[in-house]
């Protein structure tokens, strides 16, 4: 097993990795919109939402992936009402693949933003 880290993405904020990998598949950790350097995003859904898939793209380049290996997606979020939003930017990054995803309403998250996402990606 291989520990993915870059430092073009948000860095874990406890103790775990960016991502690991193990053979041909990447497990991501959840990421959440925070900067690289560590700024935490506090606008809309929206831009909190692509923060979030720019720190995923990294993990994944740094993994030797891009979206178009991600089988499985699970999208965290702290209000249900959102979710039209979160859908719209998240088909910028999904166009025609369509991975399998699940998306949860949850209590609270990490630093109390409003999304935070993982993915599984597997590279042929």
């Amino acid at each position: 097993m291989e520990y993915v880290q870059t430092d073009q993405a948000a860095q874990a904020i406890g103790p775990y990795s960016q991502a690991c990998k193990t053979g041909n598949w990447v497990f991501t950790s959840g990421q959440i919109p925070l900067t690289p350097e560590g700024k935490l995003v506090e606008g809309s859904i929206e831009d909190q939402t692509h923060q979030v898939f720019k720190n995923l793209q990294a993990v994944l380049k740094a993994a030797g992936a891009t979206f178009d290996h991600v089988v499985k997606v699970t999208v965290f979020i702290k209000d249900m009402e959102q979710f039209a939003r979160v859908n719209e930017v998240y088909a910028t990054y999904f166009k025609d693949h369509k991975p399998a995803r699940s998306t949860v309403e949850v209590a609270r998250l990490p630093k109390d933003v409003g999304i935070e996402i993982e993915m599984v990606a597997y590279i042929p």
